[in-house]
């Protein structure tokens, strides 16, 4: 781990604490180290706090001096983060914490993600709880755990002792934009087996590398190759006239961001590996073009292989399971017809990945009209029947609806209108956002998400912009003076 790599970062305060949770594992799935880290946090300060059995937390802390009765604000961010590494990284997300580095204006951490989405929330909570001598209303503050895997602290979690009904979203990733409405989202899950038979012949690994990948809702809409996709269209393009048969297919690790490698142990017949490589050289060609705007640094590779495969797949399943990967749409379905440049549903292939004697698909899709999502279910569920597979829904959530009266909003507006001289952007994102979870345990919520400028979220080029953390601070700190 890093040491005070950020102590020359300002506010001193949010990025003490930045670097803090940066030292604490906290992927997705692991939230007992950081929730409990926030609960002696707490207690420290004499802060009452709330710890569900999920390792939910909610702290309160009571009105600075004249602001005794001002309703209380909630303040809301997730503990968890998308854990990506580049291939060849030693590191453990789940042992190690992150290596973090500074250039310029830009923190990032070493060949993984940063985590920014979601620690800089936390970071700023704590700050905000840390310090005695700011203006502020009461504070309710609620971290919840599992955001980036279906929101599952956030629709877990009793809200039945929080009295505010404004709340202060710190999720997004872009300065000066106040999202207040997103989609609704579901992962699906396709199950696949196959069967195993004799082959001879010359065993090869084919990889789709150089895609630049990203947030599978935010960066959707930019056509950016799914390299799951991509190998399946080229596996199945080459089968026809090589007659390989697949061995090994994984791609991906989260749901939620664009696949940006996938590889697979094919084996070939030994008369057909010229053939092979031509093809394999040809169809890099096609993607190159295909996509030489969003992916400039595609590359796909075939080499012979000496890694150890105990099962070669028979000559139906890989034309089966190379067809079903096909078929299963991806990317952008359609767009908004109300709000221009938004997406209104999308899915996204994350993972492929093999256990056992099958092969398993998974699926993040989402949508701002639930007839749409649950027509992309069924659709899904059709073609794994029609393939041999089984469908399974989980971590299903609602979407957040657009509030046509909002205080807080206008409010909002009003401060960053005085403090910038323009108006912000005001509108939906096609991400999920927790908002639409607890709003419907918060009955007459007002809520607004915002956040300072991040770049590249969940992928390893993931950063966070230092100048613009210390804008939004100052900003929020202003903004609680007025609510």
């Amino acid at each position: 781990m890093s040491i005070n790599i950020l102590q020359n970062c300002q506010p001193s305060a949010v990025f003490h604490w930045f670097e803090v949770l940066c030292g604490i594992p906290h992927g997705s799935g692991q939230m007992g180290e950081i929730s409990n880290f926030c609960v002696e946090f707490a207690k420290a300060r004499g802060l009452a706090f709330e710890q569900d059995a999920h390792k939910n937390i909610i702290i309160w802390k009571a009105a600075s001096k004249g602001y005794e009765d001002h309703p209380a604000v909630v303040i809301q961010g997730h503990l968890d983060m998308v854990c990506e590494k580049e291939k060849d990284l030693d590191f453990d997300f789940r042992k190690e914490g992150l290596r973090l580095q500074v250039s310029g204006d830009s923190i990032s951490a070493q060949g993984t993600t940063l985590g920014g989405d979601n620690a800089i929330a936390i970071a700023y909570a704590l700050a905000l709880l840390d310090n005695e001598s700011l203006q502020h209303p009461p504070l309710e503050v609620i971290f919840t755990v599992d955001e980036e895997i279906g929101m599952l602290g956030a629709a877990a979690m009793d809200l039945s002792k929080i009295q505010g009904r404004t709340l202060l979203n710190l999720d997004s990733e872009e300065e000066g934009v106040f999202t207040v409405s997103c989609a609704g989202g579901v992962r699906v899950a396709i199950t696949a087996p196959f069967s195993t038979a004799p082959a001879s012949g010359k065993l090869y690994k084919i990889t789709v590398s150089g895609l630049l990948g990203g947030h599978s809702g935010i960066e959707i809409h930019k056509g950016r190759a799914n390299g799951n996709k991509v190998l399946a269209e080229v596996l199945l393009s080459a089968t026809a006239v090589t007659q390989l048969r697949l061995c090994h297919i994984e791609g991906g690790t989260q749901d939620n961001a664009i696949c940006r490698k996938a590889e697979a142990l094919v084996v070939v017949p030994h008369e057909k590996e010229e053939r092979l490589k031509n093809v394999i050289a040809l169809l890099e060609q096609d993607f190159k073009e295909r996509y030489q705007e969003s992916d400039p640094d595609l590359t796909l590779t075939c080499v012979g292989s000496n890694e150890g495969v105990c099962e070669i797949w028979d000559k139906e399943s890989t034309a089966r399971v190379l067809q079903l990967l096909c078929c299963v749409p991806d990317g952008v379905q359609s767009m908004s017809r109300n709000i221009e440049g938004l997406v209104e549903t999308s899915l996204n292939m994350g993972i492929v990945k093999m256990a056992g004697d099958s092969v398993g698909i998974v699926t993040a899709v989402r949508s701002s009209v639930g007839r749409d999502k649950a027509y992309l279910e069924a659709t899904l569920g059709g073609i794994a029947e029609i393939y041999g597979g089984l469908c399974m829904s989980r971590a299903d959530y609602p979407a957040w609806e657009y509030r046509e009266d909002s205080p807080l909003r206008q409010t909002m507006s009003q401060l960053y209108r005085e403090k910038y001289g323009q108006d912000p952007l005001v509108g939906a994102v096609h991400a999920g956002l927790e908002c639409g979870v607890l709003g419907a345990k918060l009955q007459g919520m007002d809520a607004v998400s915002f956040g300072p400028n991040m770049q590249y979220v969940h992928t390893t080029e993931e950063t966070l912009s230092i100048a613009s953390v210390g804008r939004v601070w100052d900003y929020l700190l202003e903004l609680l003076t007025r609510l």
